[in-house]
């Protein structure tokens, strides 16, 4: 097992880059989620990476500069409410179910200024998020593309997430 280190920052746009690519391929683009960060800019005060610990790297071919994980946040408005895209969380394949990905999530969202942005919005699988206090979003939000309602998930107080309608969009002006 890999230790890594967290790190409240951006990580270099060119290793972002090759652990999308890594991690999601070349369709990534192609996603309904994609559509919410075009002309938005992501939070870089939400913004996290991961890498392998110094001591860690003797034992594996990280080095410590290397980028294993990566979560980002973007701004988006649903009705007139603020809110924040989750995504996309990145965990290179070797580093998967080390718990990485959940320690990167929760260090990102403890982060968030919840009165600026009560609602984070995602697109994934519940199973996986439910642990980070994500729940089913309401089947009154629409999303611009096609996303299956099971995966399109939601956190932040009960009473304002089952509220939510309308559609979601970006929202580049609340960065």
């Amino acid at each position: 097992m890999t230790s890594f280190t967290i790190s409240p920052q951006s990580p270099a746009p060119h290793a972002l880059d090759n652990l999308l690519d890594i991690c999601f391929g070349p369709g990534r683009r192609a996603r309904t989620a994609e559509r919410l960060r075009e002309h938005n800019q992501p939070i870089a005060a939400y913004t996290h990476s991961a890498y392998a610990s110094a001591d860690a790297s003797a034992d594996t071919s990280y080095s410590a500069e290397t980028l294993i994980g990566a979560i980002s946040f973007w701004p988006l408005h649903i009705d007139e409410k603020a809110g924040l895209l989750l995504g996309p969380l990145a965990v290179h394949p070797d580093m998967q179910g080390q718990g990485l990905g959940l320690a990167l999530m929760q260090a990102a969202l403890d982060t968030i200024d919840t009165a600026r942005f009560p609602i984070v919005l995602l697109v994934g699988d519940l199973p996986y998020y439910e642990r980070a206090g994500f729940r089913l979003a309401p089947p009154t939000l629409a999303l611009p593309g096609p996303v299956n309602p099971q995966r399109l998930l939601v956190r932040g107080d009960a009473a304002l997430c089952d509220t939510l309608t309308g559609m979601v969009r970006p929202a580049p002006e609340l960065c």
